[in-house]
């Protein structure tokens, strides 16, 4: 099942008081990123997040979810409705991710 792009809609305006919060459109789902850095993504009309150590310290009790057949489990973010929740969490990752790859 794809994820809709109301639900991606609803999550962006979300993380409107970010700046540099761009994605990217990938087999039907949607890959989040911060300041270029893949935070996470849109699957099947959940918001995921790379498991970090900074966002498992911020989620309380972490629910780990397959984004996708054969992916590493990431976690889910139900609290979607708190955007000061998600500019800390999304700002508390930002260390925690890798460096993109550079291209060829």
């Amino acid at each position: 099942m794809a994820s809709s792009k109301e639900y991606l809609n609803f999550v962006l305006e979300q993380l409107s008081g970010l700046e540099d919060v761009t994605h990217r459109a990938m087999m039907g789902e949607f890959l989040l990123y911060y300041r270029g850095k893949l935070v996470g993504g849109i699957y099947d009309d959940r918001f995921l997040v790379k498991p970090v150590p900074a966002a498992l310290a911020l989620i309380p009790a972490p629910v780990y979810e397959l984004p996708y057949d054969g992916a590493k489990k990431m976690l889910l973010v139900a609290d979607v409705d708190d955007r000061a929740f998600l500019d800390r969490l999304f700002k508390a990752m930002y260390e925690d991710l890798p460096a993109p790859k550079p291209k060829k």
